[in-house]
């Protein structure tokens, strides 16, 4: 079983995030174990302080290094098992699906939401092993990117997927975006299926949709075809 622990300073944001479909099954079914801690209760006054303006001055509040550290050693203590510690922040490193996949091959992970102007660099160099960046842009805190790598990675972990390789087919996975999908009806407002995805003929499916993949990709992520060769019968 997985486990992630999430610092935070809105647990019940995070929970209502990872409660819910395919993670929420798979935490109600225990292939996978997500804790919130409230950094506020970690804290050494009345007043539940977690931050402090910045040395050197400048404009808003950095979370203190204290607080942080007695929830990360509770985290750490709350199980046996040797945890990987991320810290969520705009200047780490950039998470995309082949770092999920190694991710996954961690049974502990803890994760570290930041909130105001970020947090005291002496945390990071003490507990941190990595920065993970969910993109270009700044979030308000750490909560949501958490979330979305929890998500990303639980959902490689086997079990939480009702078919294990279903993730092999979607978007990244193989380099390339994911082929376009249809349903019912066969016709909607006069746009119909390819006829190809009704031929009942496997082969044909699976290279349409490989061609519809690279396709897509060509077209709007050009940069993750650098180092792919395009279809043997071309695009």
């Amino acid at each position: 079983m997985r486990r992630y622990d999430i610092l935070t300073l809105f647990p019940e944001a995070v929970d209502a995030l990872l409660n819910i479909s395919v993670i929420g099954r798979a935490r109600r079914r225990g292939h996978i174990t997500v804790v919130g801690h409230q950094i506020r209760d970690y804290t050494q006054n009345k007043q539940k302080q977690v931050d402090d303006s910045p040395f050197g001055g400048g404009l808003g509040m950095v979370m203190q290094a204290d607080p942080l550290y007695n929830a990360w050693r509770a985290a750490v203590e709350a199980d046996g098992r040797p945890a990987r510690t991320l810290f969520l922040s705009p200047a780490g490193k950039p998470f995309n699906q082949a770092e999920a996949r190694r991710l996954a091959g961690y049974r502990r992970l803890i994760l570290v939401c930041g909130r105001y102007e970020g947090v005291d660099e002496r945390f990071v160099q003490e507990c941190v092993d990595e920065e993970i960046s969910v993109g270009d842009y700044v979030l308000t805190g750490g909560e949501i990117a958490a979330a979305a790598v929890v998500d990303a990675v639980a959902r490689l972990i086997p079990g939480v997927l009702a078919d294990d390789v279903a993730f092999e087919n979607e978007s990244h996975w193989n380099g390339l975006l994911e082929h376009p999908q249809y349903t019912r009806p066969a016709v909607w407002r006069n746009r119909p299926v390819p006829p190809v995805l009704l031929s009942g003929n496997h082969g044909e499916i699976e290279a349409w949709r490989h061609r519809q993949s690279w396709q897509r990709t060509q077209d709007r992520r050009p940069d993750l075809l650098a180092d792919k060769q395009p279809p043997d019968d071309g695009v």
